[in-house]
């Protein structure tokens, strides 16, 4: 393996940095701020519903854009990182006002901000992947790119839960202390996690003129058999545990009886298994193929997820062995099916003869912005309509249709997901066999 192939662990610890603030704001957008809206700041449960479902699906039309517009970037700086750059100060501007709002605030100015920062997580979220995509051409060494990069999502994701488990040590109780905690973590850490991804790490350069960007290289993605299905597994696989997380404070508390405290501390056990579980799945996917270990984790996930149900009312010990076993199988997603997109992106590149990494890249995030807002614009009025009451104090009216929806549906699509997944055609043979073929005509461009 050349040395181009395989990245020192300090470059990838250094691409991965920023998934720390990152994912310090993208957990909260999806599990404390809908519920922050709506219990703390005055705003009605189909209103928040409303603004965070709608905001996700106007932002896909934005990722194919800039997508294309980071595929088409040439710059001494390179593509991707020039655009990773440029996306800091926005999402510390949109952070700021989202976590730092007071009641009395409206679904205008929720709306307004959130489509601010989910324009620059777009644009941050395509340009890192895109960029660690490029780091490597190894179908193994993908695999290690993304679980390191999962890796610093999930300890983004520990840190952030545990400043409002700290701050009652201080003396502060109010749960809008933890929220805006939250956003001077995401703030503080930005511009230094970023400077330090940006001037650590390298991305090979292109020297090919760019062409000229056309709808229709977008919508010809989508005619690509592997694309496809790749697409279908990952909002399956996906919408999961965003369904779990939008309602987790619900179940827990209104289902389950535990205290907030509690259920945040069961939260960050999950997390914990998450990071425990990402080199877990890297290992396995080197023995037998990343979509085949893939399809294990999902049917690991389903099992776990129903058997939450079991969790005696407020028993601790019991809840917190299930999040954490859950949190293992929840690490594989992310980083198998975005290493798995590196891979596609060199088998269209060989078809296509174009490099579309960022717009692949941009079409996967289309399914997550889905699954997130199903999670939201879906669940939240549809358990409204069944009669759930978000309040702590609220009837037990809609607690089943909240049991079932948090249990019995996540698992469901992951098992459909797997199975998908578990037929995926690019194997590592079949990848080998475009990268020889990708060398052998970038070799003769180049003797041109």
């Amino acid at each position: 393996m050349s040395k181009s192939e395989r990245r020192s662990n300090w470059v990838l610890a250094a691409l991965s940095a920023p998934c720390i603030p990152l994912s310090g704001l993208g957990l909260p957008l999806v599990v404390y701020l809908p519920e922050f809206y709506a219990s703390e700041l005055g705003l009605s449960l189909a209103s928040v519903g409303a603004a965070f479902g709608a905001v996700r699906l106007l932002d896909m039309m934005f990722d194919p854009f800039i997508g294309g517009v980071m595929d088409r970037t040439r710059s001494r700086f390179g593509r991707f990182k020039l655009w990773f750059a440029i996306s800091a100060p926005i999402l510390m501007l949109a952070s700021y006002m989202l976590f730092m709002a007071k009641p009395g605030v409206t679904s205008v100015y929720l709306w307004f901000w959130l489509l601010v920062v989910y324009a620059g997580v777009s644009i941050s979220s395509l340009s890192q992947l895109a960029w660690g995509a490029v780091l490597s051409p190894d179908y193994d060494q993908r695999s290690r790119i993304y679980a390191w990069w999962q890796a610093g999502n999930v300890i983004g994701a520990i840190l952030v839960l545990t400043l409002p488990a700290l701050l009652p040590l201080f003396g502060i109780k109010a749960h809008s202390a933890g929220i805006v905690s939250m956003g001077w973590f995401i703030v503080s850490l930005l511009p230094l996690t970023v400077a330090l991804a940006y001037f650590k790490v390298p991305e090979p350069l292109l020297v090919t003129p760019p062409k000229k960007g056309h709808i229709r290289d977008y919508l010809d993605l989508f005619k690509r058999p592997a694309v496809v299905r790749l697409l279908i597994a990952d909002f399956l696989i996906g919408t999961g545990p965003a369904i779990t997380g939008a309602l987790f404070f619900f179940f827990f508390e209104r289902v389950k009886g535990f205290e907030k405290g509690e259920a945040s501390l069961l939260l960050l056990l999950y997390f914990v298994g998450g990071l425990v579980g990402a080199p877990i799945w890297n290992w396995l996917a080197q023995k037998i193929s990343k979509h085949r270990a893939l399809a294990v984790s999902c049917v690991a996930y389903a099992a776990m997820t129903v058997g939450i149900l079991a969790i005696p009312q407020g028993n601790m010990i019991a809840g917190a062995t299930l999040m954490f076993l859950i949190g293992i199988p929840y690490a594989a997603g992310a980083f198998l099916l975005r290493a798995i997109m590196a891979d596609v992106s060199d088998q269209e590149r060989l078809e296509g003869g174009e490099d579309r990494t960022a717009l692949l890249y941009a079409i996967l995030a289309g399914t997550v912005k889905i699954g997130s807002a199903t999670a939201i614009f879906v669940t939240f009025p549809a358990l409204q309509m069944l009669g759930f009451n978000p309040a702590p104090n609220g009837a037990s009216e809609g607690l089943g249709a909240l049991a079932f929806t948090y249990t019995a549906i996540p698992a469901a699509m992951a098992l459909v997901g797997g199975w998908l997944i578990m037929r995926f055609p690019l194997t590592s043979q079949k990848h080998a066999e475009i990268r020889a073929a990708l060398a052998e005509r970038d070799g003769r461009v180049a003797a041109e």
